[in-house]
């Protein structure tokens, strides 16, 4: 499983880089607002940071401006994948950068049956949000198995790109379930980290050493 960081802070970005486990990035207008940066500025920089698919999302509504802004996002880096919303005008932007050979990132899925009709407009990725889902009652990861066994029955190339990821315990059933990629904020990945039983042993190995009196250097 892909992990992809979803968020514009350049400096958590690069932090989490270096450890060699984001795949990619993910931001939307929202965060790109909190960072108080021009987009395009920041959507350059985070390119040069990671050479992993970087989502960029438009900010229109209709066809044609929808179209112009996501041939302008393209163009900032090659590693650009626009992401779009999924609406009639959406998708059809969508058919059209994939014509062109730009991955596109299909955002605000809340059904399976949403998520073929990306699959068929030639997405690279779907986006469910299974947070938001789970927010109003219903069972977010149900929404990705149905899209995960809709994709293997045809063949769609289009990558399940988990979105609205709270916890790890979303992450873990997301991969069980066969997603491509889960995004995340960098909080939930470093929560991964977490278990105390392993704080609790290496205290323990630490203890013992120290008893030593003994230096590895």
């Amino acid at each position: 499983m892909k992990f992809f960081l979803d968020t514009a802070d350049v400096s958590e970005i690069r932090a989490l880089a270096e450890t060699g486990l984001i795949d990619g990035v993910t931001t939307n207008p929202s965060l790109i607002a909190k960072s108080g940066r021009r987009m395009a500025e920041v959507i350059a920089e985070i390119c040069a940071i990671t050479p992993g698919p970087v989502s960029a999302e438009v900010t229109a509504t209709d066809f044609e401006t929808m179209l112009r802004e996501g041939q302008y996002l393209r163009s900032i880096a090659a590693n650009v994948a626009v992401k779009v919303p999924l609406t009639e005008a959406g998708l059809r932007v969508c058919r059209a950068l994939a014509n062109d050979g730009t991955k596109v990132n299909v955002t605000l899925c809340f059904s399976a049956t949403q998520a073929l009709l990306a699959a068929k407009a030639g997405a690279a990725f779907i986006s469910p949000f299974v947070g938001r889902l789970d927010d109003i009652g219903q069972d977010g990861m149900q929404l990705i198995a149905d899209t995960a066994q809709i994709y293997r029955n045809y063949g769609f190339a289009t990558e399940v790109l988990v979105a609205s990821v709270r916890h790890p315990v979303h992450v873990l059933q997301a991969a069980k379930l066969g997603a491509h990629v889960a995004t995340m904020p960098a909080a939930t990945i470093r929560a991964m980290f977490k278990h105390p039983l392993t704080d609790r042993g290496l205290d323990a190995f630490l203890a013992d050493w120290a008893k030593t009196g003994q230096s590895i250097l």
